[in-house]
């Protein structure tokens, strides 16, 4: 298998998989110059910290095909954590300050639940756009999705994002207005996941150069590109990397903010997800609990059912895209005999992007 997690900090879930696997041999990993090196920021909440480690570990795993690649750990520091959550990241993930000084060739940064109206009010928004501005210098590709996407445009070209009536949730389906290295071998209908309030619009994403790859009718703009720097930043406001059950743990738990009064409204359904018996299902459930709006009532919540009957529509289109991704930082890591010298990007200073187009703040 040639996914590692590196530095010996392998989370329990996936040391579980690799342990009903055949042993690989070590020495296919020894070289990070023989290997492509992964830095993955995971920022999302505590409930959803180690699903994502999962998803990301599974899908590049499978994209990899022969091709090794090691991973490293990272969660931004001004996230708030439960005291669980933060003895996950002292155990798994390195310290933040490692990452400036460690050589990668693509970064993951994922997003996180927004908690101001603003990005650039979030306590970690320095920390994230001086990630940004490393990424930029110091990797062949940087991957940035949902939120991060939202930041990366919003600090790099003043692109703001919009808030959504409804919250744009489920499969939904895609085309590819433009070819790329990126959706190389996708199929001409390409079906993504979203789950997000806010989207980024088409218009003014093309104003400022960059390239639309797939977009969808019902759920706009998914996959998008612009190089900046050294890296070509790929972002994503869907979630190729979701596994079978995360939306339905996402609506579950949509419904349980509801019930404990968090939300005004009883959450829409995901769009494109359930069968039709699973939504008879799921509407009986909901008539129930607004006539009984409260907690108790998630005891009878129809899960193992309605988990039955889920397919994974987009698993094919997500692991064709990571690894024609793999694949553009391995030509890309082919090409260079060296990196650029690694630098940190100093706090408040924009070394690598256009100064003139950073959001001020």
């Amino acid at each position: 298998m040639p996914l590692l997690i590196d530095g010996g900090r392998v989370p329990p879930r996936w040391a579980e998989k690799l342990s009903s696997r055949p042993a690989e041999s070590a020495g296919r990993f020894a070289s990070r110059a023989q290997s492509i090196n992964v830095a993955l920021i995971n920022n999302m909440p505590d409930a959803a910290l180690e699903d994502t480690e999962m998803q990301f570990f599974e899908l590049l795993d499978f994209a990899a095909g022969d091709v090794p690649v090691n991973v490293q750990l990272y969660s931004l520091p001004e996230l708030p954590r439960t005291e669980r959550g933060q003895q996950h990241l002292d155990k798994f993930y390195f310290n933040y300050d490692d990452l400036w000084k460690t050589r990668f060739d693509g970064v993951i940064i994922t997003g996180t639940e927004p908690r101001q109206p603003a990005l650039s009010a979030e306590p970690y928004w320095q920390t994230l756009t001086d990630t940004l501005d490393w990424a930029a210098n110091n990797t062949i590709s940087t991957v940035a999705s949902c939120l991060a996407a939202h930041a990366s445009v919003l600090h790099s070209d003043g692109i703001p994002r919009h808030r959504l009536e409804d919250k744009k949730f489920g499969v939904f389906d895609h085309k590819k207005p433009s070819e790329h290295q990126l959706t190389r071998n996708l199929a001409e209908s390409v079906r993504i996941p979203h789950s997000r309030w806010n989207e980024l619009r088409e218009d003014a994403l093309a104003s400022c150069g960059y390239t639309v790859l797939t977009k969808s009718a019902e759920a706009g703009v998914d996959l998008f590109v612009k190089k900046f720097g050294k890296s070509l930043f790929v972002h994503f406001q869907g979630h190729p990397e979701y596994g079978l059950r995360s939306l339905l743990k996402e609506y579950r738990r949509d419904i349980r903010r509801f019930l404990n009064q968090e939300r005004d409204t009883y959450p829409s359904m995901p769009h494109g997800y359930f069968d039709t018996h699973s939504r008879k299902l799921l509407a009986d459930f909901q008539q129930n609990a607004l006539s009984q709006p409260r907690e108790e009532i998630l005891e009878s919540f129809p899960e193992a059912a309605i988990s039955d009957a889920l397919h994974n529509t987009w698993e094919a289109s997500a692991s064709r895209l990571y690894k024609n991704w793999l694949q553009y930082i391995a030509e890309g890591k082919a090409d260079s005999s060296t990196f650029a010298t690694v630098v940190r990007v100093e706090s408040g200073v924009s070394a690598n992007r256009d100064a003139n187009a950073r959001v001020k703040h």
